[in-house]
């Protein structure tokens, strides 16, 4: 985490008055008042054509009764022992072009909360560290980005960093309409993927921000699960349980360690939503976990498939972003240890329903947090619209490695059908860039590229009979190659030699 997002942080934390009134408003005696949940607010829009559960705390025995405006009857359930109910409403499938408001009223007795100004249509939770937090004022030239975001068909929920030692049904955060006041702080990927996808599907899209700068993935994992696996509770949680934060039972006290700490984040800010019914998952995080291998795969996978049984809709969507190049301060063009990670952060998808999208023409050696956000939410809302809308005239994959064929001082790189649509193309119509041969030496030269259809010839005088290929296998390489619908090519390497041991990273 950067010294300027500790800083937001700690004022946020030492001045009560900069939180939402819903962190005031917990305090409020259960036993007698009517609290609907925080994630369920004024302005929101309910995801369609799925139940919607309306839940909160109520006096226990007391019959509340809920009523949508799309709804003919009312719904009526008892509040439970421990002061909680749940009802469980229909929700309709919309048609393009439906913007109708809606209101949702929650009863007992003579309490009632009203939410108003609500739309039916699609939410995606987004989640992650700092590059999803990136918010839309901190781009390049936010300005007219920032003028020109009136959208009231977009809902957007920026929550705010909240850490609890056990899971919590509240949340610090506030659904708004988008507009430029609303749009400043919130994230630039995000809004730009929810600009694309309401612009293509013409129905009211929801898309809310549940993450921190400087997280860990453990961070949003449930104690129970990492406890559950050996490997995840032997890399996680044992370390964990012998710090002096843990020991002295003074995790509720931030430092630069709550982000890096497992659970903590999940009880906050990821539990809290699992009751709600969305779309899909959106998710962008690595940077802190870039000197992990094998852990980093089974952290991830294990970590989807608790979110999709926590939501409890079966195998939601979840897209996640490739860490982009960046050089950490280290302006060796050689070194791969990065490379290694994304190799890795790729394998994360071989579980269903996941996709990650590529970076490798975004990023920043001197900034971990490059600026050019719209790509990025661009291209999840491709992959959005294609395996998750079906649209599959909308490309979202780039070029990826299918094999090769070696020559004399030469090799043909082929990419799988499919990824190639509309041709090969580069950025800047030169010659693609950061391709690689070696021989059985395993030594690697620079080599000359060229498109040839849809396959790369490449030759290399310094290898004369080359047995492997990298594409952008280095920590910052910015490239260049991409298919004719602007997606750029997924870095590969045909061998499987051993990561070197580079000066300063750790073993992995």
């Amino acid at each position: 985490m950067s010294k300027a997002r500790y800083i937001v942080i700690l004022l946020i934390l030492l001045f009560p008055g900069l939180l939402s009134a819903q962190i005031r408003a917990n305090v409020v005696d259960t036993a007698s008042a009517l609290i609907v949940a925080d994630p369920l607010q004024s302005n929101m829009v309910i995801q369609q054509n799925k139940p919607f559960k309306v839940w909160g705390h109520a006096p226990a025995g007391k019959i509340v009764t809920v009523k949508a405006s799309w709804l003919t009857v009312p719904v009526s359930v008892q509040a439970d022992r421990a002061n909680k109910f749940m009802a469980i409403i229909n929700v309709p499938a919309i048609q393009k072009g439906n913007y109708t408001k809606h209101s949702i009223g929650v009863t007992y007795d003579s309490k009632n909360v009203i939410l108003d100004n609500l739309l039916i249509g699609d939410v995606w939770f987004c989640s992650g560290q700092s590059n999803m937090q990136f918010a839309v004022r901190e781009i390049a030239d936010p300005q007219k980005h920032i003028d020109s975001a009136v959208h009231p068909n977009i809902r957007l929920l920026n929550v705010r960093f909240t850490w609890k030692i056990k899971p919590t049904d509240t949340i610090p955060g506030k659904w708004l309409e988008c507009s430029p006041q609303n749009v400043r702080d919130f994230s630039a990927v995000g809004y730009y993927f929810a600009r694309e996808i309401q612009r293509k599907l013409d129905i009211p899209i929801g898309v809310i921000y549940s993450g921190i700068g400087g997280s860990v993935t453990q961070a949003y994992l449930a104690q129970d699960v990492m406890a559950a696996d050996p490997l995840l509770k032997a890399k996680y949680l044992d370390p964990f349980y012998q710090t002096d934060a843990y020991k002295k039972s003074d995790l509720e006290k931030f430092t630069f360690g709550t982000t890096s700490y497992p659970y903590l984040i999940y009880n906050g800010m990821i539990y809290p939503f699992f009751n709600l019914s969305v779309k899909g998952i959106l998710w962008y995080q690595g940077e802190s976990n870039r000197e992990q291998r094998d852990e980093y795969v089974k952290l991830n996978q294990t970590m989807i498939e608790s979110w999709r049984k926590g939501f409890g809709q079966g195998s939601l969507p979840f897209y996640y972003v490739q860490v982009a190049p960046h050089a950490y301060g280290k302006m060796d063009t050689t070194l791969n240890d990065y490379a290694f990670f994304r190799e890795q952060q790729e394998r994360i998808a071989t579980l269903n329903n996941t996709a990650m999208v590529t970076t490798m023409d975004v990023g920043d050696k001197d900034d971990i947090h490059p600026k050019n956000k719209k790509p990025i939410g661009l291209r999840l809302a491709y992959t959005a619209l294609n395996q998750t809308y079906a649209q599959l005239d909308i490309a979202y994959r780039g070029p990826q490695y299918s094999h090769a064929v070696y020559g004399k001082q030469k090799a043909t790189v082929y990419f799988e059908p499919g990824t190639t649509d509309k041709g090969l193309a580069t950025t800047d119509n030169k010659s693609p860039r950061h391709f690689y041969l070696a021989g059985e030496d395993q030594v690697f030269h620079r080599a000359d590229a060229r498109i040839d259809g849809n396959t790369i010839v490449l030759d290399c005088k310094e290898v004369k009979k080359p047995v492997a290929v990298r594409y952008a296998f280095t920590n910052f390489p910015t490239t260049n190659l991409q298919n004719g619908a602007g997606i750029p090519a997924v870095p590969f390497r045909t061998d499987n030699w051993a990561e070197p041991v580079q000066k300063g990273t750790t073993s992995k």
